[in-house]
């Protein structure tokens, strides 16, 4: 299959599990499924990870591993947990980035301009999708603190 074509179906797989896994069973047959026991795969994403924020955390560590951006699990899980409690469809409409119409989106808030000018190659371009949400998050932490694990506040 491929790469465009893998990075769309996971991205699917992702928004249907959070959505709930009975709305991925009932999807699984539009996208390819053709057993209930292909069901039972939809938790996790092609690169083999949990689809939870766990596995979310570790494919984003491994992308960031082979691009060379620093950050630890620890260090991305307490920033998420603070940012948006782990939902990957968190929007925040109120402060002051919302106001000039661009809201902080996803697990890490991240405005567009910041996702877009730090997307990383090989992760999607929706900012809800958790892994590029991360990733990007932790490229531009990395590039401004050095690290996520340098970030203890709003960034």
């Amino acid at each position: 299959m491929p790469a465009t074509a893998q990075s769309r179906r996971a991205r699917l797989v992702r928004r249907l599990v959070v959505a709930g896994t009975g709305a991925a069973i009932l999807a699984l047959p539009i996208v390819g499924a053709t057993t209930a026991s292909a069901a039972t795969t939809s938790a996790t994403t092609l690169a083999g990870y949990p689809n939870t924020l766990d596995g979310w955390i570790r494919e984003s560590l491994a992308i960031m591993a082979q691009k060379g951006i620093p950050g630890t699990y620890n260090g991305i899980y307490r920033n998420v947990i603070r940012e948006s409690s782990g939902n990957p469809y968190a929007i925040n409409n109120w402060d002051s980035n919302a106001a000039a119409g661009t809201p902080s989106k996803g697990l890490l808030q991240v405005i567009d301009p910041t996702f877009i000018a730090y997307h990383v190659a090989g992760t999607s371009f929706d900012p809800y999708d958790p892994v590029a949400n991360i990733t990007a998050a932790c490229n531009y932490a990395a590039a401004v603190y050095g690290s996520i694990d340098n970030v203890y506040g709003a960034y």
